[in-house]
């Protein structure tokens, strides 16, 4: 679900000869290039759901002339509910790349299946350090790079749903809280029944709904893992495959769940600092206050929907659609899932009083 560095090359080339060729003649095209050279820099890992091959193009003529190091990412061979697709991907990191965020220049995008098959797009490539365990190692706090997270989520949190090619994601939806649950609820199916802690889950998230509020473009995989650092410094935020139009809070909820933090739990922000710096950093441009017990509800929704992901990867490698180790033992997954859950649901109490005495 992430790109990494070029250590993580792999030197198995993925383009056919034939591909190569349709590909460099659709990127002609599109940059109005006397002629184009893909050149195949290897896959990069991290791609439990997209294929990510990293490529150099030397275009010749029109208004990109010269090489670039670039990111070809496709549709892997067995897509999960929650991704929205690769065009819809596509138009999402435009927007977020045109509104300041620290995503990569999105180039060209392809639905022609007569080019490589599956939907694609092009984006530029950007160098830092991506692995979640790696990012949190550090023996001290990373308050700065917690901070500017923040920040860049704030400016995503500011792009007018009302930006061109957003439509594809759908109508902006009523009640984030109750959309979400009731997605949860299909993606389950006879789970939500038999399993008690994502029946109580479920049940808590129900009872404990608020009321629909502000809705913004989320980029619904914001955490540690999904963003490149260089030198102590945010260099890149990636992996825009699950974006949609959600509560402000969702974003904020799913970076500081336990399972994003690799180990580093008392670094409740991502493993790398206090909630403090992260949620400084939100307020600083999103032009809003962050809501403590908003955030501890869509905390609870991360870690159900982080099992309903699971399971499903899981499903991918034993139904026999795409045999991987990586997703088999993503599957395996759930009982830890559970356990933050749990940990969640039992300490979140105290948040949720503190709102009602304020309230009160």
């Amino acid at each position: 679900m992430h790109v990494v560095t070029a250590s993580d090359q792999s030197p198995r080339s993925l383009l056919a000869d034939d591909d190569r060729v349709r590909l460099e003649r659709f990127l002609a095209d599109q940059a109005g290039a006397a002629r184009v050279t893909v050149i195949e820099d290897g896959r990069l890992g991290g791609g439990a759901i997209s294929l990510n091959l990293a490529v150099t193009l030397d275009i010749d003529g029109g208004r990109l002339a010269g090489r670039h190091a670039c990111v070809l990412r496709m549709e892997g061979a067995g897509r999960i509910s929650a991704s929205i697709g690769k065009l819809r991907e596509f138009v999402v990191l435009r927007a977020a790349f045109a509104g300041g965020v620290a995503a990569p220049e999105p180039l060209f995008a392809c639905d022609d299946p007569a080019v490589l098959g599956p939907d694609f797009y092009i984006m530029r490539r950007a160098e830092g350090l991506g692995a979640g365990h790696a990012v949190t190692r550090s023996d001290a706090p990373q308050p700065d790079l917690a901070r500017e997270l923040g920040r860049q989520l704030g400016l995503l949190h500011r792009v007018s749903p009302d930006t061109d090619g957003l439509e594809r994601l759908g109508d902006l939806p009523d009640c984030p809280a109750q959309e979400t649950l009731a997605q949860l609820r299909r993606w389950f199916g006879d789970l939500a029944r038999r399993d008690p802690v994502i029946a109580w889950g479920l049940r808590w998230m129900e009872i404990n709904a608020p009321l629909p509020g502000a809705v913004v473009l989320c980029h619904r995989d914001f955490r540690t893992g999904n963003y490149l650092v260089k030198d102590g410094a945010l260099t890149a935020i990636l992996d825009w495959e699950f974006a949609g139009f959600s509560d402000p809070m969702e974003d904020l909820g799913w970076f500081c769940a336990r399972s994003w933090r690799f180990r580093r739990t008392d670094r409740e922000a991502g493993g790398i600092a206090d909630r403090a710096d992260f949620y400084a950093g939100y307020e600083e441009t999103a032009g809003r206050r962050v809501d403590p017990a908003r955030v501890a509800y869509w905390e609870t929704a991360a870690y159900l929907r982080w099992a309903a992901v699971a399971l499903e990867q899981g499903r991918r490698h034993s139904s026999g659609a795409e045999p991987s180790l990586e997703l088999a033992l993503t599957g395996r997954m759930l009982p830890e899932i559970e356990m933050d859950l749990l940990r969640h649901l039992r300490s979140t109490g105290a948040v949720m009083a503190s709102a009602v005495d304020k309230v009160a």
